[in-house]
């Protein structure tokens, strides 16, 4: 007696398909319990009516198909957690040391002082930068003039207005630009030290966790420093 076609189907789906539930031991089987379906249909087909060749052919070529997207994904996986150890390993050593991040704040060690960039997309008449504590109060304003399209730095030596060291800690910092007329929020790259590193779950990219409580991906650091 031959087997239900129906019943085929639905085994061969099953086998290429694996429910979410099952184990990782049941879907090493697949690749068995297809071969073993193939012998059941052989052994159980009409002797007057035998399976065709070609259909023969093309199961076992579906086999052949399941067991190399079985291969497939396991090199996949494979790679992805290499790939993922690696990152991990790369962004640890980050910690302690300082990078330049795209942010409009950070922490200020003022008895050092601080270079910082600014982003000008276009000629500016104007530009200037002013730096304010946590409590919001503007402690220094640095003109940078007239500047031309690019990413010209500027140095904060941690002083206020009266040329005292202000207090170590949060600053943030403003910067504005006259573009053809116009006032003009620039954004400004400053440094940052890495506090800790967050890993990236299902695939999602690695976090730094800054001082200040800024985090943010690997990817998006511009420089690392020492």
């Amino acid at each position: 007696m031959a087997i239900d076609t129906d019943v085929k189907t639905t085994l061969l789906n099953s086998l290429q398909n694996p429910t979410p539930s099952a184990s990782s031991k049941n879907d090493a089987l697949g690749k068995d319990a297809f071969l073993q379906l193939l012998v059941t249909q052989m052994k159980n087909q009409n002797p007057l009516e035998p399976q065709d060749n070609s259909e023969f052919v093309a199961q076992l070529a579906q086999f052949s198909s399941l067991e190399s997207m079985q291969n497939l994904t396991s090199t996949v996986d494979t790679i992805a957690a290499n790939y993922q150890s690696s990152q991990a390993l790369q962004a640890s050593s980050l910690v302690g040391r300082s990078v330049i991040v795209s942010a409009s704040s950070t922490v200020v060690d003022t008895a050092k002082g601080m270079t910082g960039t600014v982003v000008v997309p276009s000629s500016s008449s104007t530009t200037s930068i002013k730096i304010s504590d946590a409590q919001g109060n503007v402690v220094r304003t640095i003109d940078l003039g007239t500047q031309p399209a690019g990413q010209p730095s500027f140095t904060w030596d941690g002083k206020n207005e009266a040329g005292e060291v202000a207090a170590a800690g949060a600053y943030s910092f403003v910067a504005t630009g006259s573009l053809d007329g116009t006032a003009t929020a620039l954004a400004t790259s400053l440094p940052a030290t890495v506090s800790s590193v967050t890993t990236g779950v299902n695939g999602a990219e690695m976090m730094l966790n800054l001082a200040g409580g800024q985090s943010i991906a690997l990817s998006k650091v511009q420089t690392i420093g020492i």
